[in-house]
């Protein structure tokens, strides 16, 4: 397993941490977000060493976006989260770099061909006054849109993949994406996967909490704040 490194020290920066990374100082992310980062990032659990235990997979896209989700452990080793001028559609940053958000592009364009970088941007611009004005943006910018988390929960809640958010293990199926909040208010976002925990008990997810891409039992470790089953078209 490669050494995970950090950037500017969390992946907890996540969605809507782009984008304070295209406008604060480094000195200021580094002193906010470097104590967060060693408290959260915990060691990976690869694939191969995973408790053998695992939940039965619904159906055959999950087990495709799964795999492709932990297809980036080992790869995806630094947390990125500045703002990056990217091409579009199809853009993304080097794959040993990203945040949270980019497990989850990077899962479903290698599973399924389906880019969210373009599917987000199309959807603001059919209806932008329906997504967050957290950043104070007045147009999209699809440098970035897609790698926020409050966008790709409403891009998911808007087509029509929300699911209860329950404290109830069964609850969260294989393939499952789960948005979270962190300490700080910062948004997190995880795949769920059919691996099981330790003790059998819930799913493992696959997620970049700041050390990169990372299998871990540590869906209930953080309020969970959204709850999505999302399979293209």
């Amino acid at each position: 397993m490669k050494r995970r490194t950090f950037l500017f020290g969390t992946g907890l920066l996540a969605a809507g941490g782009a984008y304070a990374a295209h406008t604060l100082p480094a000195y200021r992310l580094q002193t906010g977000l470097q104590f967060v980062s060693k408290a959260l990032a915990g060691p990976s659990t690869p694939p191969t060493e995973a408790t053998s235990n695992s939940f039965a997979l619904p159906n055959p896209w999950a087990g495709q976006l799964i795999e492709a989700a932990e297809s980036q452990i080992g790869v995806t080793v630094v947390y990125d989260p500045a703002y990056v001028s990217l091409p579009f559609p199809n853009g993304d940053l080097p794959r040993e770099r990203g945040v949270c958000t980019d497990v989850v592009v990077r899962a479903y364009r290698d599973a399924f061909g389906y880019d969210l970088q373009s599917a987000v941007n199309a959807d603001m611009k059919s209806d932008f006054s329906s997504y967050p004005k957290i950043w104070g943006l007045k147009r999209p910018d699809r440098n970035i849109d897609h790698r926020r988390v409050p966008n790709l929960q409403t891009f998911f809640r808007r087509k029509g993949a929300a699911l209860p958010v329950t404290a109830n293990a069964k609850d969260y199926q294989p393939g499952d994406v789960v948005s979270q909040m962190l300490p700080g208010n910062l948004p997190h976002m995880a795949i769920v996967s059919h691996r099981a925990s330790a003790d059998s008990e819930r799913p493992m997810v696959v997620h970049n909490i700041g050390a990169g891409t990372q299998l871990e039992d540590r869906l209930f470790d953080f309020e969970i704040t959204g709850h999505y089953r999302f399979r293209p078209a």
